[in-house]
């Protein structure tokens, strides 16, 4: 029997010159009327990965058959170790050798390694064709699928090369989240936690108050996760699409995180694992800045156990380094948000508002100690 599709929330995002909407709700994969509002066009292709394609690329496939008179379905392998131009270049492939045109519309069915890649993809294919995000995994709902960032990895650095493309359509469909394994729901759980440090101290107390039935896949308490983290997320966005400034407070606990993430390889670490143990690190970094007391990062550092995920850091193979501390350093001299060679982090100040900056090598070496397993 076929699942009823009910749509509960939409939240805009709003940008200059365009704006789209993240639609959350149960059965929307599959609702052919989820994707009528999209520009037409002649053919679309859904990249999908080999754990994800036999779940639901089927359904997205007979939803879209209504729409497109061409539709054609692209598996990769499934990991964070295949975000890669190898893999990159197989979506390319594809679009080429079936003579795909500018409206051929890209729709990526998976988790963040698929939106990431299939929206890098979009942006470069003939200088940018639609895309659409159907993200199966929690963190990719609250987070990755929203925004408009897309990358691939490089072995020196997470995400390192990508465009800013935004989406036409995000689809949070809260039913695929009933497959996902209980460690992708905490990875999930991560990025939910960071917005309450950053944004909303009230929604953080919800989150505490609600952990049990959100890591137990609780529909009605995912819903609300999942649109007030959409609903932040947006609002940041909207302010700052290029994250020329306040757009890089949604990177609390991502330094620490990419840094784990490059250290003991693509795959090793689930990035909301990375987070977590990122947000605890940044936490502590904060307190030792003065802008947050030891209370705010043990019930942080609770919280995010709670959920199922680690805590401590990870000492990293040193790859020619004297010591831990010092390729911890060095990886985290390649983030993003670094400038002129200075390590810029998100710190709390206070919990509920969060600012960039830099902070002594000594100190960070500090929070690295302090935080090792």
């Amino acid at each position: 029997m076929p699942t009823v599709s009910k749509l509960l929330h939409t939240v805009p995002v709003s940008l200059e010159g365009r704006s789209y909407s993240i639609q959350i709700g149960s059965g929307l994969l599959q609702d052919a009327a989820t994707y009528a509002k999209l520009p037409k066009a002649s053919s679309a292709l859904i990249v999908t990965n080999s754990t994800v394609a036999p779940l639901y690329a089927a359904q997205l496939f007979e939803a879209l058959q209504t729409r497109y008179p061409n539709v054609q379905t692209l598996i990769l392998p499934d990991g964070e170790e295949f975000k890669s131009w190898e893999t990159l270049n197989k979506i390319f492939d594809q679009l080429l050798g079936s003579g795909a045109d500018r409206k051929t519309t890209l729709f990526a069915l998976g988790g963040g390694v698929v939106g990431d890649m299939t929206g890098f993809a979009a942006a470069c294919y003939m200088r940018g064709v639609p895309f659409v995000q159907v993200p199966t995994t929690l963190l990719a709902q609250v987070d990755s699928s929203v925004g408009g960032k897309t990358a691939i990895n490089h072995p020196l650095g997470k995400n390192m090369v990508g465009a800013f493309y935004q989406p036409e359509l995000v689809v949070c469909d809260l039913a695929v989240l009933k497959t996902l394994p209980p460690r992708e729901m905490s990875a999930g759980l991560a990025e939910v936690i960071k917005y309450g440090p950053i944004y909303d101290m009230a929604f953080f107390d919800w989150i505490e108050a609600n952990i049990d039935g959100l890591r137990a896949g609780d529909e009605v308490l995912l819903a609300h996760a999942v649109k007030r983290s959409c609903e932040i997320k947006a609002a940041v966005v909207g302010e700052d699409e290029k994250e020329g400034g306040i757009r890089a407070i949604l990177n609390f606990g991502h330094t620490f995180g990419h840094a784990i993430e490059a250290g003991l390889g693509y795959g090793a670490w689930l990035h909301g694992e990375g987070v977590g143990c990122g947000m605890v690190m940044a936490a502590v970094l904060s307190e030792k800045l003065g802008t947050v007391d030891t209370a705010f990062v043990q019930r942080l550092t609770r919280l995010i156990e709670r959920a199922g995920l680690p805590t401590r850091a990870p000492a990293l193979p040193l790859e020619g380094c004297s010591d831990v501390a010092s390729r911890y350093l060095q990886l985290m001299q390649v983030d993003k948000k670094a400038e002129a060679g200075e390590i810029r982090f998100i710190t709390i100040d206070p919990p509920g508002r969060a600012t960039l900056r830099t902070a002594p090598e000594g100190m960070v070496r500090e929070v690295i100690a302090t935080c090792m397993a």
